[in-house]
């Protein structure tokens, strides 16, 4: 679970911790200061900007330098984050203050309480100010250890506790429970991402999802592998017939009070892709257990909503398979029928995510949503144009485009991307409905989109969010994002969801 935090309007000079944490800007004639850290130059008489220039500090972004205080102040230890450039007027954007708490929560392993002084950069903080500080805090200090058999009592762990420092406490109050809430949100979809496949299973991951939605006070519904052939769920079939654990489809509901928006939520879920017959290079194939990000990502942004008990009706639809090469496994050249009678003519064993969604957006938009929303690891495409931290969101304009501000509010990086009509030619099949892979691989990603938009009704406003880079990190970390699961887009459902019932 994510640390606890709190807020505290005491003076500085009467809060202890084991360690304290201010932000400095980078400027072209050197540091910036802020409030936070002009208030604990003073605490430390006047020595704490003139040590940080001595240490060579330069204020940029995920810079964290680390200071004895020599007991000059109440706290052991100062943590001073970089900020990076402030913006033409002078102030740091949201996201530079959540990377520069996540990057002092990475740097403070070894420290189980935290008071920081984030929150005061630009002057009295806002919502938004208390969300980034909070969230940057909360996230930073992730660790996935459940594998991990000899963890000695006494190793360094991350922080357990963060306080915020503010004017007033108990207008924090609100916006921290948010707070704790995505947080709870985020790791639980980096735990399951980062959980091995072999303990991960296509069973295994219904039922954990079904567990969450319970906990939540969802509605729960899981269909096996017979409950499957009886709907006609043709797509999710073929492609967990390759293994010996068979597929599932799980669905979560939410009904808000007085709601007039209904979200339909849909996200991939192959817990591992070998890409079957048309299988995969050996090398980095192991990244492949990240497969179900957009499942976990959708499991977790129901049970989120729920608990802020937000005025929407939402429905997760999870459509949850293992994609392996086996006697039984699906092939190219086979025709799959999907639930809604549509067929689709294999080319590519490996192209199986948009195989698997294709049934799973039937089902959903048979409730009769009112929008749509789907994520998926879906092409390596996504990565080769926008790289390994911006998404592609594809779809009809109106939504695409709130998805994408909804991003930016949030620090999850995506781009508007089209639908051009002519790549739609590419999935033209001679023998049936559509291919599942163009054999030219150029717009790739575009080509994955136009394949989900043949199984969305006409009029329905939806959006395909590919986060086949930035739902796992196999670098370093990074900000508030560690190596491994990221929980890329929860924070952005949840805006994008909390932007339609505004405008509801």
């Amino acid at each position: 679970m994510p640390p606890t935090i709190s807020a505290t309007d005491r003076p500085l000079e009467k809060l202890t911790a084991d360690a304290l944490v201010v932000g400095v800007g980078q400027g072209p004639a050197g540091l910036l200061s802020t409030p936070g850290a002009d208030a604990v130059d003073r605490l430390l008489g006047g020595r704490l900007l003139a040590a940080l220039a001595d240490l060579g500090a330069r204020g940029a972004e995920d810079e964290v330098t680390k200071l004895p205080t020599f007991g000059q102040g109440p706290f052991p230890v100062v943590a001073v984050a970089g900020l990076g450039a402030p913006q033409a007027d002078g102030s740091y954007s949201a996201e530079a203050v959540r990377r520069a708490a996540g990057a002092a929560s990475r740097a403070l392993t070894g420290r189980s309480s935290l008071v920081s002084l984030l929150a005061a950069v630009g002057g009295a903080p806002d919502t938004d100010r208390l969300h980034a500080v909070g969230e940057g805090s909360l996230l930073g200090a992730y660790e996935f250890t459940a594998y991990k058999s000899d963890l000695p009592a006494d190793r360094p762990a991350p922080p357990s506790s963060v306080e915020l420092v503010v004017p007033d406490a108990g207008a924090a109050k609100a916006p921290l429970a948010r707070v704790r809430a995505v947080a709870a949100a985020v790791a639980l979809v980096r735990d399951l991402v980062n959980s091995p496949p072999n303990d991960l299973y296509p069973a295994e991951l219904a039922a954990r999802g079904a567990a969450a939605g319970k906990k939540a006070g969802l509605s729960v519904e899981v269909l096996d592998e017979k409950a499957l052939a009886a709907g006609g769920y043709g797509g999710i079939l073929a492609v967990g017939g390759g293994s010996s654990r068979g597929p599932r489809l799980l669905r979560l509901e939410y009904k808000g009070k007085r709601a007039k928006t209904s979200v339909a939520l849909v996200g991939k879920g192959i817990t591992f892709d070998s890409g079957g017959i048309s299988i995969k290079p050996a090398a980095k194939m192991e990244d492949m257990k990240s497969d179900m990000a957009g499942a976990a990502a959708v499991i977790a942004t129901v049970c989120l909503v729920a608990e802020l008990g937000l005025p929407v009706d939402v429905t997760a639809t999870v459509p949850i398979a293992e994609n392996m090469p086996s006697g039984t496994a699906y092939r190219p050249a086979d025709v799959v029928t999907f639930r809604n009678g549509k067929k689709a003519e294999i080319t590519n064993t490996d192209a199986e995510g948009r195989v698997v969604l294709a049934d799973a957006i039937c089902r959903a938009v048979e409730d009769s949503p009112t929008h749509l929303l789907e994520t998926s690891t879906l092409t390596g495409a996504q990565l080769v144009a926008l790289g390994t931290r911006t998404s592609g969101v594809m779809g009809s304009d109106d939504l695409r485009d709130a998805v994408v501000a909804a991003s930016r509010r949030s620090g999850e990086p995506m781009w508007a991307m089209p639908l051009p009509p002519e790549l739609r030619r590419g999935l033209d099949s001679p023998i049936a409905d559509l291919v599942n892979a163009n054999a030219d691989r150029m717009g790739g990603m575009l080509v994955g989109g136009h394949f989900l938009s043949e199984f969305v009704p006409a009029g329905l406003p939806w959006a395909h969010i590919d986060v086949a880079g930035p739902a796992y990190n196999t670098g370093a970390p990074w900000g508030y994002t560690p190596k491994g699961g990221t929980g890329v887009p929860v924070r952005t459902l949840l805006a994008t969801i909390e932007g339609l019932i505004a405008a509801q």
